[in-house]
């Protein structure tokens, strides 16, 4: 009797038991064998329960020696003397597996060992066939058609929001890489929505102080003039206050200098 024979009976028993083997159990019973080897093979030799407890890392008494008793019920040990209280030691003894196995884990590991042979020889003979591998079509691709940009749809989206600014007679190359810009910077639910504010703006349609109609879509679709359009600096609330303002500071102004220009007249007289 030997470890390598203990092991090899152990692992056969839990390869037909899987449903009963446990952690704890392996853990404790390669424990009993260190001990035993350590004792010279002795055939009964005690068994310090403190000492296994911290060896396998088992907090609890009662899970010790339910799986001590249960290494007893599987047929590994025998209880030669039982320890009278946890401080004590159980004297015990190995017992050699000499029950009949089919040897289940000898022939599940050779049919393994086939089954991935196999597999290598087919994965090499993978590797060695040459495969022709078809060039992949980038616009017919998910990332591609999801990235694409229809020009039409968006310039004829322009025109049905902005009908009161300059129409696109035609769609440059330079004009599709500031739309592409601003759809990378930001997105295109974003370019969307600021052509839709551009044409609410009645200030952009022309109705300001200067009468100052916004150039149209390359003037729109400028990083800064973007930017604003978005924030909301052309909205109607905004300019119509901002054009009080201004028409209080004109009026402001012009009381302004004709009180001065009264003030220096009186004094040419004085």
């Amino acid at each position: 009797m030997n470890g390598y024979e203990l092991s090899r009976s152990f692992f056969d028993w839990c390869f037909e038991h899987p449903d009963k083997i446990r952690p704890n159990h392996i853990a404790l019973y390669f424990f009993i064998i260190e001990q035993c080897n350590r004792l010279g093979w002795k055939e009964k030799f005690g068994l310090p329960t403190s000492i296994a407890e911290e060896a396998i890392g088992i907090k609890s008494y009662n899970t010790y020696i339910k799986t001590l008793n249960d290494l007893v019920e599987f047929g590994f040990i025998k209880i030669i003397e039982k320890s009278k209280n946890q401080f004590t030691s159980n004297i015990i003894a190995l017992s050699k597996i000499d029950k009949a196995h089919n040897k289940a884990l000898d022939k599940a590991l050779i049919k393994h060992g086939t089954k991935q042979g196999e597999s290598t020889e087919q994965s090499i003979d993978s590797i060695n066939k040459q495969r022709t591998i078809k060039p992949e079509n980038k616009e017919n691709s998910p990332s591609s058609q999801k990235d694409k940009i229809d020009f039409k749809i968006l310039v004829d989206y322009y025109h049905e929001k902005c009908p009161d600014l300059p129409k696109v007679r035609e769609l440059t190359e330079s004009r599709k890489r500031a739309i592409k810009a601003r759809i990378k910077e930001h997105s295109k639910d974003t370019v969307a929505e600021v052509i839709r504010k551009a044409g609410q703006s009645k200030f952009l349609a022309g109705d300001n102080e200067r009468n100052w109609t916004m150039p149209g879509f390359d003037w729109i679709f400028n990083p800064a003039n973007f930017v604003k359009i978005l924030e909301g600096a052309y909205d109607d609330g905004k300019c119509k206050s901002l054009r009080t303002q201004q028409k209080y500071t004109s009026k402001a102004e012009t009381h302004s200098r004709e009180c001065l220009y009264l003030t220096m007249t009186k004094q040419r007289n004085i």
